[in-house]
């Protein structure tokens, strides 16, 4: 289904935290098979602040059973949306582009499946869609989340998690890890690090029996989990990983911003097959597969441009890219052609990329 953006009114806002509140939209049935999503995957909002557009891509919380479609926004000290999002009232119109991502997995009602999760802060978002959906689908299934955030009362979803945990005694874990508030177990004190994390996955048994391992939050923490996970015996592959940040990582993963020239010539010419259509765009030094198509006046699929939300995925048909960063891709959809457009620099005077074949 083609990426798009439409009018959706605001049914419900909800203050979760002091930081943090979820946004419900009124989907019309006109446009529910549009907005059918699956758990883990995300919406970019758009507006318009002085004449320039700006999109933020923010993860669905619902599960599906839940017959709404809500999002979470944790203010961004800084941020040029979040912030704004406390301003957003009921019947309020806000433009959301169709659900991205592929945060998750396929689900089976006949299955037993263990699932584990480790989150921080606004992490939790995605999260909370699958656990929700596992829980209710997969009565056979087992879920654990591992939680870290500064104290009891950034929480998001806190009396949510409890109603889960009511619910589903048996088959929901969950270990809340605060950074900056004692609480009476000491390993559950403290910023979230590869010691702690195995020290509190070696009470879970054996891990070579955790079927999906959901990693969300900043990259410091996704990459630390990630290690810890793999050293502890649970096989990469199963491991399903979203940056929300890149606070954490080393500097030198960090992007580089490269030059643009202002002359007109280009270095080279990208073919753009984009809903239905084919665009010849001249692009220019330094610019990105997105950046020139946007020069070119393209509706182009984005948001976070840093490498991490993947809403500008495409396949590379022809020629050749190279990505200053990748957060989102797997290895076997760079090996396929996948490219993330947002990150993606030309290296032969002409490349065709396919945003039809995602």
């Amino acid at each position: 289904m083609a990426v798009a953006f439409h009018p959706l009114t605001v049914s419900d806002v909800r203050r979760e935290t002091p930081e943090a509140v979820s946004i419900a939209f009124a989907v019309p049935p006109a446009l529910a098979d549009d907005y059918r999503y699956v758990p883990g995957q995300h919406l970019t909002l758009r507006l318009v602040r002085g004449g320039e557009e700006i999109r933020r891509s923010y993860s669905i919380c619902s599960g599906l059973d839940e017959s709404e479609l809500r999002i979470a926004v944790k203010a961004v000290e800084g941020g040029r949306f979040s912030p704004m999002a406390g301003e957003i009232r009921v019947g309020d119109t806000l433009d959301v582009m169709t659900p991205q991502g592929r945060f998750g997995v396929a689900l089976d009602p006949a299955a037993g499946r263990t699932y584990l999760a480790i989150a921080a802060g606004s992490g939790i978002t995605p999260v909370m869609s699958i656990a929700r959906t596992v829980l209710a689908r997969e009565p056979n299934s087992r879920f654990v989340l591992v939680y870290g955030n500064r104290n009891s009362q950034s929480i998001i979803f806190k009396r949510a998690l409890e109603d889960l945990k009511d619910r589903h005694l048996a088959r929901f874990v969950v270990h809340h890890v605060l950074s900056q508030e004692p609480q009476e177990v000491p390993l559950l004190t403290g910023r979230i690090d590869g010691e702690k994390l195995a020290q509190i996955l070696r009470t879970l048994g054996p891990l070579e029996a955790i079927d999906h391992v959901f990693l969300c939050g900043p990259g410091g923490l996704i990459e630390e989990a990630r290690a810890t996970v793999v050293r502890l015996g649970v096989p990469a592959e199963r491991l399903h990983v979203e940056y929300f940040s890149v606070e954490g990582l080393p500097v030198a993963a960090r992007p580089r911003p490269r030059a643009v020239a202002t002359d007109e010539a280009p270095v080279a010419t990208a073919a753009i097959t984009l809903h239905g259509a084919h665009h010849e765009v001249p692009v220019r030094a330094g610019e990105t597969i997105v950046d020139a198509g946007l020069r070119a006046g393209l509706e182009m699929p984005y948001s976070c441009r840093g490498g991490m939300c993947c809403t500008c995925r495409a396949r590379l048909v022809e020629g050749k890219v190279e990505m200053d960063l990748n957060y989102s891709l797997e290895p076997w959809e760079t090996e396929a052609g996948y490219v993330l457009t947002c990150q993606a620099h030309p290296t032969t005077d002409r490349v065709a990329l396919d945003f039809d074949q995602v």
